[in-house]
């Protein structure tokens, strides 16, 4: 190895222990790099069981049961004349006893047998504290690091309303517990988590109601896309009154009593039960973080630069507890990254782009690269160019034209720099637009290529036409 120069340099020193506290994504992604980096990691896991968030709490448990809700949605409200069903929860107990063996299950054969046999691992339960940058105490024994990943993830956020903690509530990991759907629940929140929520309770024959603070649901979002999913939402039952301050939470003869101010005037919400979906915090309290000089974010995430390093040498984060995009699949990128950089000592980047994302609604939103505002927030004269489903020969022949898909290009290259798509299965046309925002594919190029006849991917191509021609214009399959 050498420098500019042709003078022998040495190669940066290997490291040979890596203790990772959590048990997560982010955790396992780099006990499995460390692993095959050779070198000795210890993990050392409390809270959740192992597998973190994911697969006991998030993603696992609430696909299966938005699935198991829009069984029984499209078995009621199918849109073909002389088709008759109908669905019902004959017994939602077995349902949830369903939902905790395929819990069980991924738990097993994708984190506890994954990392039975490399060489190497050590798992220890419990809860770590750091003594030093170097050091790492868990059960009153004290464990000596090369170096450290914090990769503890994240829980829900509790926010500060006068009554809540004495009424009692649920979370997005408790409310999978339940035996039994509410009769009516009421929602704090708008966000990804609050609506995939609301929807799944609704569907399965709850009242649901929901609160957000902001003017909108999905606030960070184009107007457009979260005026349309409002439309479906509400069209399903659920009331979503946004522009809401909360004043005042009870418990009163059975049910939950929220006071709110809304555009100016007291109201009065009530609900069998109260789901508090307003964001998530780190798991960063008793760590001895702070005490070991790692510095933390206004809101006690983990700082890291884009090697994924925190302020103290030797210590680096992934994950949840680090801030960011907040999806496992980040996550367990993040974890192996952090690991290669620690036990290498190299220095590789994050890079997030362009990164794809999902919200797991019907119509599923999904997103990917810069939107219209973005783009012209970095200087980009960008184009975007809307096509409804009612347009897509699929979407039609399956009668179910709900939503949009949007393509966003740059005027001066053609390429494109992103998408944004409400659409039933909306989630699985995002690959190929991710792929064409990564490698800088043209409008011209997804135009010319071959997209088969009557599929929703096909709207990908149909949207893509339509920024210099009228599909209503084209005969099927014409281009």
């Amino acid at each position: 190895m050498s420098d500019s120069c042709g003078c022998e340099i040495a190669p940066p020193e290997k490291i040979d222990h890596l203790v990772i506290i959590g048990g997560g994504s982010a955790a396992f992604a780099a006990a499995i790099k460390g692993s095959e980096l050779s070198a000795r990691v210890t993990m050392i896991n409390g809270g959740l069981p192992i597998g973190g968030t994911c697969v006991n709490v998030g993603c696992v448990p609430s696909k299966f049961m938005i699935r198991a809700a829009e069984t029984i949605h499209r078995a009621n409200n199918n849109g073909f004349e002389g088709v008759e069903t109908n669905g019902r929860v004959a017994d939602y107990k077995s349902v949830v006893a369903q939902r905790r063996r395929l819990v069980e299950e991924l738990r097993r054969a994708k984190y506890m047998d994954v990392v039975a046999d490399l060489p190497g691992f050590t798992r220890i339960e419990g809860m770590a504290r750091l003594v030093s940058p170097g050091i790492v105490e868990v059960n009153g024994e004290r464990i000596d690091a090369d170096r450290i990943l914090i990769a503890t993830g994240a829980a829900p956020k509790i926010p500060s309303i006068p009554g809540l903690a004495q009424s009692g509530y649920l979370t997005s990991s408790t409310t999978f517990e339940l035996e039994e759907i509410p009769e009516s629940i009421i929602v704090l929140g708008g966000r990804y988590i609050a609506v995939e929520m609301a929807q799944m309770l609704s569907r399965f024959g709850g009242r649901v109601t929901m609160l957000q603070r902001s003017s909108r649901i999905l606030p960070v979002e184009m107007e457009d896309l979260t005026e349309e999913l409002t439309k479906y939402l509400a069209g399903e039952g659920i009331e979503i009154v946004t522009g809401v301050a909360l004043k005042n939470i009870s418990r009163k003869n059975g049910e939950t009593v929220v006071e709110a101010i809304v555009e100016g005037e007291n109201r009065m919400f009530n609900a069998s039960e109260l789901l508090v979906a307003t964001g998530n915090k780190p798991n960063t309290e008793g760590m001895g973080l702070e005490e070991a000089g790692v510095e933390l974010d206004g809101d006690g995430f983990v700082k890291v630069d884009d090697s994924l390093q925190t302020n103290v040498n030797g210590i680096y984060g992934a994950g949840d507890v680090i801030g960011g995009p907040m999806f496992v699949y980040t996550a367990a990128y993040e974890g192996a990254l952090a690991a290669e950089n620690a036990i290498l000592g190299s220095n590789r980047q994050r890079d997030y782009v362009p990164l794809p994302w999902v919200v797991f609604t019907d119509p599923q939103v999904a997103g990917v690269g810069l939107d219209e505002i973005e783009a012209k927030e970095k200087g980009i004269d960008a184009e975007a160019a809307t096509l409804p489903l009612s347009h897509v020969p699929r979407s039609l022949a399956a009668r179910d034209t709900r939503g949009f898909i949007k393509l966003i290009r740059d005027r001066e290259t053609d390429r494109l720099i992103g998408a944004r798509i409400l659409a039933p299965e909306g989630s699985e046309l995002l690959m190929e637009v991710s792929l064409a925002v990564k490698h800088g594919i043209t409008v011209k190029e997804i135009i010319s290529s071959f997209h088969p006849y009557l599929t929703l991917a096909e709207g990908i191509k149909l949207a893509a036409i339509t920024f210099g021609k009228s599909v209503e214009k084209l005969s099927c399959c014409a281009t």
